[in-house]
């Protein structure tokens, strides 16, 4: 379990994560929602031990993490935004480079490196290096190391920036996978529907504070499980309804180019933040 407690980050005058209070069970998949600017990733920095915080604690299983909490921090993997990667180093090179950092013994590396690679279907390429890869392939690589060290906690801080479309969906079945390891993740990223395919629980974050934290399908159901969309004047208006019977009596009423359509994720993320942009 992962209990944050009023987390606050300052940078001079600035606050970017402003006594964040989030509880993390077991085994959940928790997504972190929020635009440009909003704490996201000062908050996995501040996770990971890479920044300490200002003000407030980030406990593991009821311990205090710290820089010198070395048998917490081994419970945590984090994936970067970055590719955070030698170019020239062969895949299976970075996998032995990250085991050895652990002191694994040698057999137990390539186990565990025969295993994550046909995980992610990366066996074939294993001899390729790093600058060889596409941005798909060097994501899923990062997501292989840092499970080389069997963690119990993996933060992913955008783990699909960058991906197509094709390559995002191969990742969400990667991390689908992981769900039933009992394994605790906590994810960032700008994709709703992204956050709406994976998460338990999402919590939206705005100017470092917390919105709200609830279930993708529980926040869709308070604004309206069914949408119109209709174009006026150059602007895209969204109204919801409880339920489909109360959309179509509308729809009946407006113009033939009024859409109806499922309400998703991120028709709650641009209601509710967009709510805090207007009242600035």
């Amino acid at each position: 379990m992962i209990e944050l407690v009023n987390l606050t980050k300052k940078f001079g005058d600035f606050t970017a994560v402003d006594h964040l209070n989030l509880s993390i069970e077991t085994g959940e998949f928790v997504g972190l929602l929020g635009p440009n600017g909003a704490g996201k990733t000062t908050t996995i920095s501040m996770m990971s031990t890479v920044l300490l915080p200002t003000e407030g604690e980030v406990y593991i299983d009821g311990k205090l993490l710290t820089r010198n909490a070395s048998a917490e921090k081994r419970k945590l993997s984090v994936i970067t935004q970055e590719y955070s990667m030698r170019q020239d180093m062969t895949m299976e090179e970075v996998m032995e480079y990250q085991g050895r950092l652990y002191y694994m013994h040698k057999a137990d590396i390539r186990r565990k490196t025969d295993e994550l690679f046909e995980f992610a279907g990366l066996s074939d390429y294993r001899h390729r290096t790093v600058r060889h890869l596409s941005g798909g392939m060097k994501r899923k690589l990062m997501v292989c190391r840092a499970l080389m060290v069997e963690p119990e906690i993996l933060l992913l801080d955008e783990p699909t920036a960058g991906m197509d479309a094709l390559a995002r969906r191969q990742m969400w079945n990667l991390l689908r996978q992981l769900q039933s390891e009992n394994l605790t993740v906590l994810l960032t990223t700008h994709y709703i529907d992204e956050a709406q395919a994976l998460c338990n629980r999402v919590a939206f974050l705005y100017a470092g504070k917390l919105d709200v934290v609830d279930t993708p399908a529980h926040l869709i159901e308070e604004l309206g499980s069914f949408a119109i969309d209709l174009v006026k004047n150059d602007t895209l208006n969204s109204s919801y309804f409880p339920t489909r019977e109360a959309a179509i009596e509308r729809l009946q009423t407006l113009p033939d180019d009024a859409v109806l359509r499922a309400t998703t994720l991120e028709d709650v993320f641009v209601e509710r933040i967009g709510h805090h942009i207007t009242k600035k």
